[in-house]
């Protein structure tokens, strides 16, 4: 027997269990995953931040709309994030600032001694930085599990170890033959399939837009001295690493984007010697050991923006994908906007123009 519902997202992770909370029951929903279990991918493998300048101009109003739901959701923990950098980069410092202040981002300029002031054992050479006192950890697996909870009650389905194997148009909207061997009809077929994205939109016949996903590599550390529990999320401002706490450890990644084909994610270990040998010119801590290592996935449009909307020449296909390494910071608006252009709603604190996919046709 063939299961029938309006809207059909592949794809649990946190772009697909969002969208599905944010329809509240207005549409007969069904959640197609892969695994065993959502969010195994790149959900389940976040560094866990929530920063307004993170992902660039295109990528802040999602975040700072985020923020006032994250924040309402009991999802946020205060961080502080300073974006630094070395004698003669002074101006892409100031510049960075510059920018997202402009946007409305609260953002001071620090000298080399207020930030040593915020990161002890500080080397010299680091010599101007971009406070941003609104960074937040996020509960990242507690607001996954908020959406997929909040989905079901509004009567989504999720159906595990059942990813798309085949997709055709039938009448007004689509035939899926699932992995589990069972069949699904949908009016609307939602691509939220992360790194997944263009095999997904090949397999249903629609032109892929390019999304690329690379490989995002994070090492846990034991240091000496450990690192402080109030540390700030510190990034580089040429975006060579970026290092938090993380319960007494430290978490360390080399900012590294290396292409890769859709995968369960490994790390390599030249990445992580890079990230070490990377935070040793920072900071004159000595790294005890390596605890845990871990690599993801961060998938990326051609102009680095998501992707919501439906296709330009395929009205019963939508697209919710494209988020980077800041879907999760950027999960509840990204939510909104796509389910707003899903049920054909006015838009909300969100200008969809900038993500719609018809900029690629």
């Amino acid at each position: 027997m063939t299961q029938a519902c309006d809207i059909a997202i592949v794809g649990a992770g946190m772009a697909g269990a969002s969208l599905a909370a944010a329809l509240e029951g207005r549409a007969r929903v069904v959640l197609i995953e892969s695994e065993e279990a959502p969010g195994y991918h790149a959900t389940g493998r976040s560094a866990a931040f929530w920063t307004e300048s993170y992902g660039g101009p295109g990528v802040q109003p999602l975040t700072s709309a985020s923020g006032p739901a994250l924040r309402d959701l009991g999802m946020l923990s205060a961080r502080a994030a300073l974006t630094i950098g070395r004698s003669g980069q002074e101006r892409e410092v100031a510049d960075f600032a510059r920018k997202f202040a402009d946007l409305g981002v609260v953002v001071e300029l620090l000298d080399h001694a207020r930030l040593a002031d915020h990161i002890p054992g500080l080397r010299g050479e680091w010599t101007l930085g971009a406070f941003e006192p609104s960074c937040c950890d996020i509960d990242v697996a507690a607001l996954h599990q908020h959406y997929l909870v909040a989905a079901r009650k509004a009567g989504a389905h999720v159906r595990c170890r059942a990813g798309l194997r085949a997709a055709r148009r039938e009448g007004g909207g689509w035939r899926l033959d699932l992995a589990d061997g069972s069949a699904l009809s949908c009016e609307v077929l939602v691509n939220a399939a992360g790194a997944w994205a263009d095999p997904v939109a090949g397999i249903a016949g629609v032109r892929p837009v390019g999304i690329t996903p690379f490989r995002r590599t994070v090492a846990q550390l034991e240091v000496a001295p450990a690192a402080p529990a109030d540390l700030p999320l510190v990034l580089d401002v040429s975006e060579k690493f970026y290092f938090k706490p993380e319960r007494g450890r430290l978490w360390l990644s080399p900012h590294d984007e290396t292409p890769s084909p859709p995968c369960d994610a490994a790390p390599e270990e030249m990445d992580v010697a890079l990230a070490i040998d990377r935070l040793e010119q920072v900071v004159d801590w000595s790294v005890r050991r390596v605890e845990h290592r871990w690599a993801g996935l961060r998938s990326f449009a051609p102009d680095r923006l998501p992707v919501y909307g439906f296709d330009p020449a395929e009205p019963r296909f939508f697209w919710c994908a494209g988020q980077g390494g800041f879907g999760i910071q950027t999960a509840p608006a990204g939510a909104d906007l796509a389910a707003r252009l899903l049920l054909g709603e006015p838009a909300g604190a969100v200008d969809p123009a900038p993500y719609d996919p018809a900029r690629f046709a």
